[in-house]
């Protein structure tokens, strides 16, 4: 808009959020119809909140319609919207879309006029982007956001009282993971919409064996609204909330909706030759055959154990390790080398995975602490060098499959560290008689090294991200690779039928997952089309074979105009183009070339926005006769990274960064510090609150439930003349009207009522109980949690902190929310305000006057915050040595953050209830 920014609507999904960028200057510079105003940084505060209530623009529709039809599925997204002002306005349409989807196409409808996406070659496309880019008309539209979603975002110039249509389309194939497939959409309207509506339409000819709706917004009041029809064949979910629904309370302006809306469902599997679809003159074959035995599995774990992997990282390796070393099977052998610049063998060779061995295993990885540089290339040499060795020496199952799995959190710099050698040396050493799995972990490693390594040896590697839940992202991988079923499958098919076949040989099947192959009928013989699959299994060769049957549709969904129909032939183009893009960067230059230029013309034939290739949109002129070209590029994992590392933080796009997310966690522990985590963005915010000892404050009140937190200060034992008074939480009253639970917990007992039952206990106690509507678990000396049936789970945590030089200690008290999505809308207090989301912009990001931390502007609730990258402790996980967690912290007393002030949440009583 010739160097003067207008007044922006954010359309999230849809949704209409005011968004007010800040200059340089801490001006904002506001034009309608040309004509400047500007205002300074306080009045813009204020010109916020009343925009915002405007009304300005208004969101009348959001609609997201998926159609799966045999795991390939087709979403369409649809928003609409109202500039209702007396001026032009520019709208911003933002959604997410799964990573592992290619977008077909985009179109805007403004003023009857179609605006639609042009797929074109990146390089061609770049130069267009380029051009426009020297007129500083142009923008990219296509962000990283989350570790499985990208944020798609455009804008456009809208008219006075003019409509606008913005219509998002993407495929994917569906994997089956741990026995189950997934559709994921997520949801931030940011506002109550007119019409709000999610619809998905699941065929699978091989019937469903059961689909599961859920969302991490539903609330127990919403949860009835999520329909679901399932038939033999098909089924139907949809979720349809009305404007009233939708509301965070009755009269609110902000909408409860706000997270990710997970479906998930399987089929029936009943023949081993697996299920091969024909339509249209294109096959696709659905290989998993149930009830098959798992093959016994020989496993060396490389752990890098070098400086770098210090703190949290060592910490939840060896809570990860400890987890995978307990679910080997007692068929299983397996070995531990650690390395730094020293390469550590836990034993000369490897061992089976009987109950003695996995827990002296598990002893020795409880020591295991960081140390030195990282010799990666001889750590791996090992591990094949172990592997032969005890193949030679048979003590390994004659059937059985051999696999290295490499952690490791930065780059080689000890021994051989050129990537290319390395590469090469693995390689070379495992000659493919085994498989290796590569784990990078955080953002220091190269991803793209362990990718094509992981590639060049029959595995694939997988990252690791830098969070409170990094040891569960491990133990998920380990689970996926941990039952081979069968080993070196080969499908085949008639020379003389099939023609330009997707990948059918497969080094393993493994368990809960399966194998896809599709391909061109170049005959319409379908009476010899014969399929025939060839593996091995644990105990002997696995051989099946069989004439492939038509599927006829219009038998099995009479009535059904339009599911999709080219769905084989799309689904084999999206299939071999993943597969070509995995091989174009092994293998040798010429070979590279040749796999690339596949890929781009089928990228381009299908109009998928894939690495090669861009979706050109031009927006429409503007009233100074300007327009702006805008580039969708697809990300590659390893460009994902990059942008992570430029930011230091997840989910950060640009210059600013827009947040609000339903998996929340709040806790409150040490002297106390207030965290609230937002694992799906993997940030945190937090702040303290100091006052007096004896101080009770709200934590939690739910009106609806009855469920109440209150928690009362203590001080330090030993008060240091002339120095800070210390306090922590010491006791919390915890009620549930509704289920009739009290719990008093001290950091000397804890006192449990329920339905007028008393019971003691001693934090030395070791402690289960269960009833209907309660579960207590208490290890000893440690920690509380408690489960109150759909309601709340939450940890309570007993510290002894020890000054040794001073001779003094201190008891003291955190609490930690573990799941409140069941709770009401109406939850508030110090803890409970966030339980349902909290949404934060944040800009002006720069290094602060303290070395080496982060200082932000941040955008909350009307606010304007100057914010500073800090980390707290989190015990919830490592209830002995805890973690440490970043967050963006909020001085005093979090004010800005924390709704009212501090005194608000002082209550008279420890169970004083709502």
């Amino acid at each position: 808009m010739s160097g003067v920014l207008g007044v922006r609507q954010l359309l999230l999904w849809g949704s209409a959020c005011l968004w007010l960028p800040v200059l340089a200057q801490g001006a904002l510079v506001i034009s309608r119809d040309h004509a400047a105003v500007q205002e300074t940084r306080g009045a813009a505060r204020s010109l916020q909140k009343r925009s915002a209530n405007d009304g300005t623009v208004e969101v009348y529709s959001v609609k997201v319609d998926c159609t799966v039809t045999s795991r390939f599925a087709h979403t369409v997204m649809t928003s609409k919207a109202l500039n209702k002002a007396n001026s032009s306005q520019e709208i911003f349409f933002e959604m997410d879309l799964p990573k592992t989807a290619f977008i077909t196409n985009f179109t805007m409808e403004i003023d009857g006029q179609e605006y639609v996406g042009e797929v074109k070659e990146k390089e061609k496309a770049k130069k267009q982007y380029e051009k426009a880019v020297s007129s500083g008309q142009t923008a990219g539209l296509v962000k990283v956001s989350g570790r499985k979603m990208e944020k798609f975002s455009v804008s456009v110039n809208i008219a006075a009282k003019k409509n606008v249509t913005f219509i998002l389309t993407y495929e994917e194939l569906l994997q089956r993971k741990l026995g189950q497939y997934e559709i994921l959409t997520r949801v931030k309207p940011k506002q109550p919409v007119q019409e709000f509506q999610i619809v998905a339409d699941i065929y699978e000819p091989q019937g469903i064996a059961f689909v599961e709706a859920s969302g991490t917004f539903l609330t127990n009041e919403l949860l009835p609204l999520v329909e679901k029809t399932v038939a033999d064949t098909k089924a139907h979910i949809s979720f349809s909330p009305t404007l009233e629904q939708q509301r965070e309370c009755a009269g609110c302006e902000n909408t409860i909706i706000d997270g990710d809306f997970i479906i998930k469902y399987d089929v029936k599997r009943e023949a081993s030759l697996g299920e091969v679809q024909i339509v249209n003159g294109y096959f696709v074959h659905f290989f998993a055959p149930p009830d098959l035995r798992r093959v016994p599995k020989n496993v060396v774990f490389v752990i890098d154990r070098s400086g770098s992997m210090s703190g949290k990282k060592i910490a939840q390796t060896r809570e990860a390790l400890t987890a995978i070393l307990k679910e080997l099977h007692k068929q299983d052998h397996f070995a531990l080398i650690l390395f730094d610049n020293n390469i550590i063998t836990w034993k000369k060779s490897l061992t089976k995975a009987i109950k003695e061995n996995v827990a002296e295993a598990i002893a020795y990885v409880k020591q295991l602490k960081d140390n030195g540089a990282t010799n990666m290339n001889d750590a791996i040499l090992k591990a094949v060098e172990m592997l032969e060795k005890d193949r030679e020496d048979k003590k390994l199952p004659e059937r059985s499959v051999d696999m290295i799995i490499l952690l490791t959190d930065g780059m080689p710099n000890n021994g051989v560290s050129n990537l290319l050698t390395i590469q090469e040396n693995v390689r070379s050493a495992i000659g493919g008689k085994m498989s290796l799995f590569c784990l990078g972990f955080g953002n220091d490693v190269d991803y793209a090294f362990l990718d094509v390594m992981s590639k060049q040896n029959k595995g694939l590697a997988r990252r690791i991200f830098e969070a409170s839940d990094a040891a569960v992202q491990l133990q998920g991988f380990y689970e996926e690779v941990s039952s081979p079923l069968l080993l070196e499958v080969d499908l085949r098919y008639p020379d003389n039928t099939a023609d330009f076949l997707t990948k059918s040989h497969y080094s393993q099947l493994f368990n809960g997952s399966e194998i896809v192959v599709a391909g061109q009928l170049s005959s319409n013989d379908l009476d010899n089309f014969l399929v025939e699959v060839f593996a091995l299994g644990p105990d002997e060769d696995f051989q099946v074979q069989g004439k492939a049957s038509v599927v006829n549709w219009d038998v099995i969904y009479p009535q059904q105009e339009y599911i999709f129909g080219n769905f084989t032939e799309r689904l084999w183009a999206y299939l071999t183009i993943q597969q070509l893009l995995e091989n174009s960067d092994i293998g040798t230059l010429q070979e590279k070339d040749i796999t690339t230029a596949k890929a781009l013309d089928m990228s381009l034939r299908y109009n998928f926005v894939t690495p090669l290739t861009s979706m050109v949109v031009t927006k429409p002129e503007t009233e100074d006769g300007t327009d702006g070209t805008l580039i969708a590029d697809k990300l590659t994992e390893e460009q994902r990274q990059k942008a992570e590392r430029r930011t230091g933080i997840t989910d950060i796009t640009g210059s600013s960064a827009h947040a609000a997310s339903s998996l929340i966690y709040s806790d409150v522990d040490g002297d106390p510090h207030f965290m609230i985590e937002l694992p799906n963005r993997a940030d945190a915010l937090c702040f303290n609150i100091n006052d007096t000892p004896g101080t009770i404050f709200n934590l939690v009140r739910d009106p609806k439930s009855g469920f109440v937190v209150n928690g009362q200060i203590i001080g330090k034992k030993k008060v240091v003349p002339d120095g800070n008074i210390n306090t922590y939480f010491g006791r919390f009253g915890i009620t549930h009207q509704k289920l009739g639970v009290k719990l008093e917990v001290s950091t000397q007992d804890i006192s449990v009522f329920h339905n007028g039952k008393q019971v003691k206990l001693l934090w030395s106690d070791i402690a289960f109980l269960k009833e209907t509507n309660m579960e207590l678990n208490l290890t000893k000396n440690c920690s509380l949690t408690v489960t109150l049936r759909h309601s709340v789970k939450f940890m309570v945590i007993r510290h002894t902190k020890v000054w040794k030089r001073r001779h003094d200690k201190q008891d003291y008290l955190g609490f930690y929310t573990l799941d409140s999505h069941h709770l009401s809308t109406s939850v508030h207090g110090l803890l409970g305000q966030f339980y349902h989301g909290v949404t934060f912009e944040l800009t002006d990001l720069h290094l602060g006057e303290v070395q080496g931390k982060l200082d932000a502007t941040m955008y909350v609730k009307g606010q304007t915050l100057r914010v500073t990258r800090h980390w707290q402790r989190d015990f919830s996980r490592d209830v002995k040595n805890g973690e440490n967690i970043h967050c963006w912290f909020v001085n005093n007393n979090g004010t800005g953050l924390v709704d009212g002030s501090t005194s608000d949440y002082i209550v008279s009583d420890l169970f004083k209830t709502v």
